[in-house]
């Protein structure tokens, strides 16, 4: 029976590729969003990391061209530029609270990365421990397995 899970789970995860998976595209813009506004500061830097990070995704790389997730990325960055779209950007996130744990953290390390560009700040740790508590992900594990890159 795990076999048959596995391959089930892998077909399912090539057919979400291939037709888009909307809940993880937006999650991971949402989080990237909400850390690039953490300190009320757009940075072109970040936006191109936050890009990156998503098209290395393969799910997200199948599923979408950089240009929707470009637009789905200024949507995000638009809504978190009040208190209450970040926390609508929070919903996105938790969205997939119950997925697989790869996918999880995948999204929460795409955020990390733009986080990271120049160091993490205080108000970027306090939007990448939300959104890890949003995912139900281990923040500090997970900084700490890939520090340095």
């Amino acid at each position: 029976m795990g076999a048959f899970q596995d391959f089930v789970g892998r077909f399912t995860q090539n057919v979400a590729a291939y037709l888009g998976d909307r809940a993880l595209m937006e999650a991971a813009v949402s989080a990237a969003a909400n850390v690039i506004l953490a300190d009320y500061e757009v940075d072109e830097e970040e936006i191109e990391v936050a890009l990156a990070g998503m098209r290395a995704n393969p799910i997200l790389e199948k599923g979408y061209d950089t240009l929707k997730l470009e637009a789905e990325l200024f949507e995000g960055i638009a809504r978190a530029r009040t208190r209450a779209g970040r926390a609508e950007n929070l919903r996105f996130v938790s969205a997939l609270a119950d997925r697989e744990i790869d996918q999880r953290k995948s999204v929460f390390l795409i955020a990390a990365d733009v986080a990271d560009q120049a160091g993490i700040s205080a108000v970027e740790h306090v939007a990448l421990s939300e959104i890890a508590g949003a995912l139900g992900v281990d923040k500090d594990a997970l900084l700490a397995s890939v520090a340095g890159g």
